[in-house]
């Protein structure tokens, strides 16, 4: 599977866990249906899943205006993935990462999710090189 399309279902897995309470593990069923499980995939549901409290604090701490609780379920889910990735993936450029993350929320989230991913995941960027964090779950 292509880390674009993992990143897609990983959102889509989040977002299921949002709606409806579900676990990763019964949300990454869905997803896969009968199709063979994915490594990368899964690390992102897991590893998002499993450090949810330090992701959406590290989201929080760089929101302008804005209040957590306020963010579209798929923006927040977006999110969520791309500073698992910022954090834990090493293999991927950070750059990448946000420009995979305003790719699909173009496609997934409104006209200004683009932007606002953008906005909130260069300052989370910005943060985790000042810390020397990558890698810091």
């Amino acid at each position: 599977m292509k880390r674009r399309t993992a990143r897609e279902k990983a959102l889509q897995a989040l977002f299921q866990m949002d709606m409806s309470g579900m676990t990763a593990e019964e949300a990454l069923v869905n997803i896969y249906e009968d199709a063979p499980s994915d490594e990368y995939l899964d690390s992102l549901v897991n590893g998002a899943t499993d450090n949810k409290e330090k992701i959406d604090g590290l989201i929080r701490e760089n929101l302008e205006k804005w209040s957590f609780d306020r963010l579209a379920k798929v923006d927040r889910n977006i999110l969520r993935v791309a500073v698992f990735e910022l954090l834990e993936v090493n293999d991927v450029p950070n750059k990448v990462v946000i420009n995979e993350a305003i790719e699909i929320a173009k496609s997934y989230g409104d006209d200004q999710s683009g932007k606002f991913i953008n906005g909130v995941l260069s300052k989370v960027n910005s943060m985790i090189e000042e810390q020397g964090e990558q890698g810091g779950l």
